[in-house]
């Protein structure tokens, strides 16, 4: 075999064995492996409002809603995807009030109700934020199996890496995809409509 032939093939190797580890992380995150097919995402929560009232999964039911965890010091991803998703909301006109969108911190050290309110005003009023103490919020992650690290700076500040999926969750709050924003508004808004 020639270095070429072996360069290649060790390429074409590599390339289809983080294809397979790509789409096993895919399925093991949408709850299709490794849990009988049933979702694995989501579930019962606990937390406080951007009013700084008690929130809890049961607050969300009855109505579809899209669920994102990000944190308000977030330069770019956070309020890029919070714009997105209060594009789709306008976009769903009257049938805005029949669905939800919730924004959950995973920098409870700055967000805090008063902080997580003053960021939504930015945004689309169907847009709830929650926040509560790490151990929490750390529960929560868990149950959608978000990922978020902090991350310091060299002034002594921090950023959070996170995971920045947008889930899809139906009106019982049971998962049901990760949720596309990356079309037009309308179109989004009809496939959040499908789940009225």
């Amino acid at each position: 075999m020639t270095t070429r032939t072996s360069h290649i093939l060790l390429v074409s190797t590599a390339f289809v064995a983080g294809l397979v580890i790509f789409l096993a992380v895919i399925l093991y995150a949408t709850g299709q492996l490794g849990s009988g097919g049933s979702s694995a995402i989501g579930g019962p929560f606990k937390l406080v409002d951007e009013n700084g009232k008690p929130f809890t999964d049961a607050d969300m039911k009855g109505k579809p809603y899209l669920v994102f965890f990000g944190y308000t010091h977030c330069p770019d991803v956070c309020p890029v995807t919070l714009f997105e998703m209060s594009e789709v909301l306008r976009a769903m006109g009257k049938d805005a009030d029949r669905v939800a969108g919730l924004f959950i911190t995973v920098d409870p050290e700055r967000d805090t109700p008063a902080v997580m309110k003053d960021y939504l005003s930015n945004f689309d009023p169907h847009l709830r934020g929650a926040t509560g103490d790490q151990k929490e919020l750390t529960a929560v992650e868990r149950e959608y199996r978000v990922y978020s690290k902090k991350h310091p700076l060299e002034n002594g500040d921090y950023s959070m890496d996170h995971s920045a999926v947008v889930y899809l969750m139906d009106k019982t709050g049971r998962f049901v995809a990760p949720f596309n924003l990356k079309r037009p508004p309308q179109a989004a808004a009809a496939e959040l409509k499908k789940y009225l």
